[in-house]
């Protein structure tokens, strides 16, 4: 059994629409910590997928959302890793909450990491102070036997 501590972070990685759906720009913009303008101006020139509703809105899928996520929480790579590395711990894996399951004094929480799952127990107490949802962003801290959720 591991033991497993969620250390909430910043940013909130909630959104708007389901795990593997499309999202709105300020949705998506929100989960990759990155301003509307911004993710605008990716769309333009390519560096992220978007589909276009027939009212011609743009949707981002969640798999773009998941593919960029590491890489935009830092400008350079020294500044992404101090800033998910503020735990002590090389070994953070961020996914998708997949599964959130409150029972008693426990919680299930499984995240989706590049197609693989990581499953992990915490207590209920820690899982709803972070108020972890199906679809947020969080990230699995292994160190040792343990692992440790992070809300990102």
């Amino acid at each position: 059994m591991l033991i497993v501590t969620i250390l909430p972070m910043q940013k909130n990685g909630k959104s708007e629409g389901n795990i593997h759906g499309e999202l709105k720009l300020r949705d998506a913009a929100l989960q990759l910590g990155i301003s509307f303008p911004t993710i605008k101006q990716w769309i333009y020139k390519k560096k992220i997928r978007s589909i276009k509703t027939a009212g011609g809105h743009h949707r981002i899928p969640q798999s773009e959302v998941d593919r960029l996520l590491f890489k935009t929480r830092g400008k350079t790579e020294q500044k992404r890793q101090e800033e998910i590395r503020r735990v002590s711990g090389r070994n953070q894996l961020v996914g998708r909450i997949e599964f959130v399951q409150i029972s008693g004094l426990m919680a299930e929480v499984k995240l989706s990491i590049g197609g693989q799952h990581i499953t992990s127990i915490i207590t209920a107490r820690s899982a709803r102070e972070m108020h972890l949802k199906k679809g947020q962003t969080a990230a699995a801290l292994i160190k040792a036997t343990e692992v440790m959720i992070l809300r990102v």
